[in-house]
């Protein structure tokens, strides 16, 4: 008779087995960050409303009767700030992303993650959804007895009017987004029509609920297990990286006590004369911690930052400003939590100059340099000039020699112009037929050319330079260099 399978161990509440045996997985509960006030809170705020601002503002303002953010794809145009990109510009992306990307770098070796605390998408947003949670519900203590209470008429009202608001915000954010890349106020219109396209439903439906997850149920989580930059941030730590820290040597041993108890200088001074006297420090000997866990209860991933820097940690300073209010109301010194470096901890000299610091600036500096250069003295022409596979030369029955080409002028500017199109060497060439052509506002125009030298001026292969100038604008000019053949000597 066959042995009969085990029965699976099944996982019940707490993280426990029907068997006894713990399990190796257990729902992280509901954090409720403690509202707080102080300097880096103030900081943070400043920094939700213009971040917010920029994002929810700048669809709405028009610069030369246009909007002025404007990713329209279907065009192939990018309307930032008055200029127009087109897809030939993406080099000019690809260094925003290069200067994004250093600047990340280069702040988080100097004050570690100021990115995660103070500007990131997740933790703005995150704190606006918290805000709103808190007007409805109440503070900390008052949510959690909400949420452990029966379902009664009060709480399914006050549950479903955070919802409501959380929704309404979530759907706001998502047609903003979608308004990046569509007029938004045509957008408007077309959606309390429901006309919007299917890629326009699905982006603001997307957006809308990503941001709705994330910021109402998620938030530590993305940081804690989705974000890969928690994970690879100690790479660019050191030990002059200036990070949330907590003060062991003047907190410990922590304990509770009465606020009349005295500060840590004049205990311990008592303690060396106890000791002198007794032979031993006293045992009531005190930091200045008064193990209140303020830290943790306003920390919005639920670490103890007095156990050390930690990976969840994302460097807001709610915790700096929690202490901070203690000390003050116990009468002790702050900074028993705060910003600084393990070097500094250790009583040894910080270095804020140093080689990778040193590094990041300059080639942060130098590509920023090079982008505003181009960006000034950005051309609103591009021209090629593509020679005609399909003969080496001609010979005319005059005896002259002649090239073919194909001249393509896009003009990426929002009007229509003329260019003038000129051989300036070698100066026996002769341009054929059209010397000026007219290209519509952002089109690109292809117009055959032709090149001609008399018989015997021009033997072999010799470069050619081409001119094609705005009739209208001599600024906007464009050199182009190609090759001429003729019959060898």
């Amino acid at each position: 008779m066959a042995k009969p399978l085990p029965t699976p161990l099944r996982v019940i509440a707490g993280g426990a087995t029907d068997e006894g045996a713990e399990s190796l997985y257990q729902s992280a509960g509901k954090i409720y960050p403690r509202e707080i006030k102080g300097r880096f809170t103030r900081m943070r705020t400043a920094a939700v409303f213009v971040l917010l601002g920029i994002f929810y503002l700048f669809p709405w303002i028009n610069f030369d009767g246009r909007q002025m953010v404007l990713f329209d794809l279907p065009a192939r145009k990018f309307y930032v700030l008055g200029l127009v990109f087109w897809p030939q510009d993406f080099f000019y992306l690809t260094a925003l992303l290069i200067i994004a990307a250093l600047s990340l770098f280069f702040f988080t070796a100097l004050a570690g993650r100021l990115w995660c605390g103070y500007a990131c998408p997740q933790t703005v947003w995150t704190e606006v959804f918290l805000w709103i949670e808190r007007w409805v519900e109440g503070n900390r203590n008052q949510q959690i007895k909400l949420d452990e209470g029966p379902w009664t008429a009060r709480k399914w009202r006050l549950k479903a009017s955070k919802q409501f608001l959380w929704i309404t915000f979530a759907l706001w954010t998502g047609f903003t987004f979608i308004g990046f890349f569509t007029p938004i106020r045509e957008l408007g219109g077309r959606l309390l029509a429901f006309e919007l396209g299917g890629w326009e439903w699905f982006w603001f439906l997307f957006y809308s609920l990503a941001t709705y997850g994330n910021a109402g149920f998620l938030r530590e989580q993305v940081c804690k297990y989705m974000c890969p930059y928690a994970r690879f941030q100690s790479a660019m730590f050191d030990r002059d990286t200036l990070i949330v820290s907590y003060d062991t040597a003047r907190g410990e041993p922590r304990g509770a006590r009465k606020r009349s108890v005295k500060a840590v200088a004049e205990r311990r001074a008592l303690d060396v004369a106890a000791e002198a006297a007794v032979g031993q420090p006293p045992a009531t000997s005190m930091g200045d911690c008064i193990d209140c866990k303020a830290c943790v209860q306003v920390c919005p991933t639920g670490i103890d930052i007095r156990n050390g820097l930690q990976y969840e940690c994302i460097g807001c300073a709610a915790c700096i400003d929690a202490c901070d209010e203690v000390m003050d109301k116990m009468g002790y010194p702050r900074g028993l939590v705060l910003y600084s470096t393990e070097h500094a901890m250790q009583g040894k000299p910080v270095r804020v100059v140093r080689k990778r610091t040193v590094f990041y600036a300059l080639l942060l500096t130098g590509i920023v340099s090079a982008l505003m250069y181009s960006l000034a003295t950005r051309v609103p022409l591009i021209v090629d000039v593509i020679r005609d596979r399909g003969a080496l030369y001609r010979e005319t029955a005059e005896g002259t020699i002649e090239n073919g080409y194909q001249l393509k002028v896009l003009n990426k500017t929002e009007s229509a112009r003329r260019y003038r199109v000129e051989v300036l060497a070698p100066a026996s060439l002769q341009l054929i037929g059209v010397s000026e052509i007219e290209v519509p506002a952002g089109a690109i125009h292809n117009q055959p050319l032709t090149l001609s030298a008399p018989a015997g001026a021009i033997h072999g292969m010799v470069p050619v330079e081409l001119r094609v100038q705005a009739v209208d604008d001599p600024s906007v000019v464009r050199l182009e260099h190609s090759r001429f053949f003729a019959p060898g000597s």
